[in-house]
């Protein structure tokens, strides 16, 4: 079974109250993270339809502070499934008050692996992505993987096909 992107896609809207901000008046980090966990998480569970776990945090990036009183919205979708790991970006937005428009504020990239319930990982679809983004993001996932592995130990720089491929000819 192939499913696509759009399948797992994850929205959560919140405002951001005074008790989850830092002395600066914007949301603690920690906070950002584990709402964007929550998005991940649902996200890779509509993929698999099984239940998952937090493999990774790869990448975050703050790009932005948010501040207290933000409507603040996660948007996450699986980006590309492997054996029984998923890899989820999710991008955080918040909107202004008075023109609603939104701005990108900040991104991450988890993974997450699927598993029975004894914890056993199981095999999740395989992804098709319609979108240039999507398309995008699918690519650079193996990327993604490739270093992450090498980084841990888990592969040998030699082993590494798709990075190998950024650095010879």
């Amino acid at each position: 079974m192939v499913k696509t992107p759009k399948e797992s896609l994850t929205i959560l809207t919140d405002i951001v109250l005074p008790g989850e901000t830092n002395p600066l008046g914007n949301l603690f980090g920690g906070e950002l993270l584990a709402r964007m966990d929550r998005a991940c998480s649902i996200a890779a569970r509509r993929h698999s339809r099984r239940i998952v776990v937090t493999a990774s945090v790869n990448h975050v990036a703050f790009n932005k502070a948010v501040p207290v009183g933000s409507v603040v919205t996660i948007e996450a979708k699986v980006s590309r499934a492997f054996k029984s790991s998923m890899e989820i970006y999710v991008d955080v937005w918040i909107e202004d008050r008075e023109s609603q428009e939104r701005s990108k504020v900040n991104e991450g990239i988890y993974t997450f692996v699927a598993v029975d319930t004894t914890g056993t990982p199981v095999t999740v679809p395989q992804i098709e992505p319609e979108t240039e983004l999507e398309k995008k993001r699918f690519q650079g996932a193996l990327r993604r993987k490739e270093l992450s592995l090498i980084l841990s130990g888990k592969m040998n720089p030699n082993e590494a096909t798709e990075l190998k491929a950024l650095f010879t000819n």
